[in-house]
């Protein structure tokens, strides 16, 4: 879906708006903020932090994912992005598998830093997303994480 596929989340976009100027982009001047609202109403707040070893730095939607995640949400609804430039910037790549990993039915909301605005959802923008069914566990599980070794009862598989 492009352009208007449901309200504008204005409020949602304003937090975005609030932390943009707090953005770490010496190097690129392109400064992303990011707000991320989870299904309970909660709102995580992200801006890109460059780093002068360029694959070091975080982009803004993985900085909110993070801080969500951190404080105990798993599922999300919207994502409002901010950004300078001509047109409305969708996430990166990385990011987009990122957030996709939480589910491929977010709204995603982008404005320039003059106003202009699209629509997508993160299906639209990654539409064969690699899942966490997609890889394949050894034999004895050793490759997988905790959590998912636990048997019914919390003990082993």
């Amino acid at each position: 879906m492009n352009g208007d596929g449901g309200p504008r989340p204005a409020s949602l976009l304003e937090e975005a708006r609030r932390v943009h100027r707090e953005a770490y982009a010496p190097y690129s001047r392109f400064r992303v903020a990011a707000a991320l609202e989870a299904d309970d109403g909660r709102t995580f707040t992200g801006v890109n932090v460059e780093n002068a070893s360029s694959p070091v730095g975080s982009c803004a939607e993985r900085v909110a994912l993070g801080t969500a995640v951190t404080a105990g949400a798993r599922s999300f609804r919207r994502l409002a992005l901010v950004a300078p430039g001509d047109r409305p910037t969708p996430p990166c790549g990385m990011c987009r598998q990122a957030l996709a990993e939480f589910g491929t039915d977010l709204e995603i909301w982008s404005e320039t830093t003059d106003g202009a605005g699209r629509r997508w959802t993160l299906e639209e923008l990654l539409p064969d997303a690699f899942r966490r069914g997609d890889r394949r566990a050894s034999d004895d599980g050793a490759d997988r994480p905790e959590a998912d070794r636990a048997g019914p009862e919390g003990g082993e598989a």
